[in-house]
């Protein structure tokens, strides 16, 4: 596919990232020079320096052979713009980033698809929307969605005590007598594991299960702190994202939300109805005390510096908080979350380009998405009617040492499955590969 992304920033730079291992034809566009130059050190893709709503630069990056032109510019008036310029200009589909959420809660009001903008990507919405799942169960720190959860990928982190602690992969079969999960990688000290049946789980390792809807309940049994049911949230920061989040989350659960900012105070005092707005700051201990902190189960904090984001989840979490969840701007901090304390962290950035991801269509893989803090991937591939696998037992198909099948979903159920399993043909298969297989895997499954 020749695809078109103009925006060089972290979504941009990140989905670049991710299609690059798919060896499409990518072109990317900003206005930063040194954007760009990093992005041409990091990556074997193409780079056009200027304004994407121009004709001139569209052309130059061959708008009319274009199949899909991503716009994700930090300027949503440029992303839009661009979108319907390209699709005038021959581009195949478009996507926008948005930061208004009124085009996406009011649809049927403003069609933009007649205008040349075929879909809409708000990170602020998707951010929420990835609270939201996290919230499932205090155990879960990861969590991504096949098929709407036909199968599920989710990380919990192993404490002392927990039923996987000194156990081996082979070890935890008597834990899993319906084969409705499988173990998919661990995280440890920094370095990422591709188990096998001599891997032993340690505590404080982070381990990461693809699983079926039972087999996620299950995982959750393993826990040997149960954190009960969550009802009372606090959310600091009346940010795009913690007013998405409230909004979502405000049915289901008791909500506080804290802003430092007076006046804003008041705005959102009056657009989110259900839910008391506090005038404050989260790092005020006295505040949180005053507030009922000690009746808090989740604490979430999407401010929009980082630092303040993870200072408070850590104080948070000292005054007694089941779990805490910090927005963060720099992905370096995802290899430090084990280490300092906060349950999970989530950029907002990130989550958008692994769900444009999603649009891309080439050859048999339909998905590829990457896991916070991990050096692997996960890919969804799907078997061809000309496929070499089909109705061989897996255990004798020679994959690339760096690489686990997680489970297949055929028609409307998922499978976790061991090696006397046999594709068939539209099976759709989870593989979970380190960055240095994936091209190798690929190649199998084309």
């Amino acid at each position: 596919m020749h695809i078109i992304i103009a925006g060089a920033g972290e979504v941009g730079f990140h989905l670049a990232k991710l299609l690059a291992h798919e060896q499409h034809d990518i072109v990317l566009i900003d206005t930063n020079k040194d954007r760009l130059q990093y992005v041409a050190n990091q990556l074997d893709i193409a780079t056009i320096h200027g304004n994407s709503t121009s004709f001139k630069i569209l052309l130059e990056a061959y708008i009319q052979d274009t199949d899909l032109l991503i716009c994700v510019t930090p300027a949503e008036e440029t992303n839009l713009t661009t979108a319907m310029i390209g699709k005038k200009l021959g581009a195949k589909k478009t996507i926008a980033r948005i930061s208004n959420l009124e085009f996406l809660f009011d649809k049927e009001v403003l069609d933009l698809s007649k205008m040349g903008v075929d879909s809409l990507i708000s990170p602020e919405s998707l951010a929420a929307r990835e609270i939201k799942r996290l919230l499932r169960e205090t155990a879960l720190t990861d969590t991504f969605e096949f098929d709407r959860g036909l199968l599920s990928l989710i990380g919990i982190n192993v404490d002392r005590g927990d039923a996987l602690e000194n156990l081996s992969l082979r070890e935890t079969a008597k834990l899993n007598p319906e084969r409705d999960f499988v173990i998919a990688a661990i995280l440890r000290n920094d370095k990422t594991i591709v188990p096998n049946g001599d891997t032993q789980i340690l505590a404080n390792d982070h381990v990461y299960f693809i699983a079926e809807p039972k087999g996620v309940d299950r995982v959750f049994e393993f826990k040997s702190r149960k954190g009960g049911k969550l009802k009372n949230l606090m959310i600091l920061g009346g940010s795009r994202t913690g007013i998405n989040a409230a909004k979502k989350l405000s049915k289901k659960y008791r909500i506080k939300l804290v802003e430092k900012d007076r006046d804003k105070c008041f705005k959102l005092a009056d657009e989110l109805e259900e839910i008391l707005v506090i005038h404050g700051n989260a790092n005020d201990v006295e505040l949180l005390k005053q507030e009922g902190i000690e009746d808090i189960d989740v604490f979430i904090a999407v401010t929009g510096n980082s630092e303040t984001n993870i200072i408070s989840c850590l104080l948070a979490k000292k005054c007694g908080v089941k779990k805490t969840i910090a927005m963060v701007e720099n992905v370096d901090y995802f290899h430090l979350s084990q280490q300092i304390g906060v349950d999970t962290l989530i950029n907002k950035k990130l989550i958008a380009a692994n769900f444009i991801s999603r649009y891309v269509r080439k050859g048999n893989i339909l998905s590829i998405a990457g896991i916070h803090g991990l050096d692997a991937e996960v890919l969804e591939f799907e078997i061809s009617d000309d496929s070499t696998l089909v109705d061989i037992q897996i255990r004798y198909i020679s994959f690339p040492k760096d690489t686990i099948i997680g489970g297949v979903i055929r028609g409307n159920r998922g499978y976790s499955i061991s090696g006397d399993f046999k594709f068939q043909i539209k099976d759709r298969v989870i593989v979970l590969a380190k960055t240095s297989s994936i091209k190798e895997i690929s190649k199998i499954f084309s």
